[in-house]
């Protein structure tokens, strides 16, 4: 039996250990020291009755989703809710942001954060719903100029420092996930308007769930455009603390806490809806 086949058969710690350790090699054991410490947050403060704390890898992914023109936003699986305060304080002033949670438990999580966490004003003019994301394309009235989506994951970081989530691992989670990640990912890009932007971002570590799905939508679709993830939304009003940069991939920036001061890990890549000439 080839290496990488022995690796794809191991389940549980042995099997977590074995499959990125292959990926990250001698890298591996400093960057699995820094997920198993604290994540290096930032307070968010909105102007409302509470403070959010978010992972400053977060806070840099969001801030790489460009708001200018945007009338119409769309948080496609928002809780618990750190991205969509984000989005909501820095849109324009006639813009919408539409937040959607499909699980009804995170959902709770979302509104209270919403509730909780901004000024009136803002929550006015957001809506949150609780819809299978991979089936919003299928409404015509479902069209965006502004897409996140931050589709769930692996969270190694989770996983690691949880006995339970670890000893339930096997390689065949990732298949399955990247394949949500595809049906999300798929649908957002159905529902985005020309000229649009979309931010795909997820806090996994395997390129299966990041760059791959990425490179699956530029072999589907062909009006796809790679940006590079630039900060385009200024946060330092709201925000405490300096954003990390990461590292390029591919087709997007990937950050890992062994190199980022304890943030992340988080991976992102914005994508553009070319506008065809007729």
């Amino acid at each position: 039996m080839k290496q990488k086949d022995r690796i794809q058969k191991k389940m549980g710690s042995e099997g977590f250990e074995s499959y990125y350790s292959s990926i990250y090699k001698e890298r591996w054991p400093i960057l699995k020291a820094a997920l198993l410490d604290s994540v290096n947050q930032s307070e968010f403060n909105a102007g409302g009755n509470e403070s959010y704390f978010l992972d400053r890898a977060s806070v840099r992914a969001v801030c790489s989703l460009p708001l200018d023109n945007a009338k119409s936003i769309l948080d496609m699986c928002a809780a618990p809710g750190g991205k969509s305060l984000i989005l909501a304080t820095s849109m324009e002033k006639d813009a919408s942001l539409l937040c959607n949670e499909r699980s009804a438990e995170r959902r709770l999580r979302l509104v209270h954060n919403i509730q909780n966490c901004l000024p009136e004003e803002v929550q006015n003019r957001i809506t949150v719903i609780g819809k299978d994301g991979g089936l919003l394309c299928l409404s015509k009235e479902n069209r965006f100029d502004r897409i996140l989506l931050d589709a769930p994951c692996s969270s190694e970081r989770h996983v690691l420092q949880d006995e339970n989530y670890l000893k339930d691992w096997s390689p065949s989670r990732v298949k399955k996930l990247s394949f949500a990640q595809w049906t999300l990912l798929s649908s957002a890009w159905r529902m985005l308007n020309q000229n649009g932007y979309l931010l795909y971002s997820t806090c996994a570590m395997n390129q299966d769930e990041n760059d791959c799905v990425i490179e699956r939508l530029l072999k589907k679709f062909d009006d796809v455009q790679i940006f590079s993830p630039e900060i385009a939304i200024d946060v330092s009003s709201f925000c405490s603390k300096d954003l990390p940069q990461g590292e390029k991939t591919e087709f997007g920036v990937q950050i890992l806490p062994d190199i980022c001061e304890n943030s992340g890990p988080i991976y992102f890549s914005l994508l553009h809806k070319k506008i065809f000439k007729i």
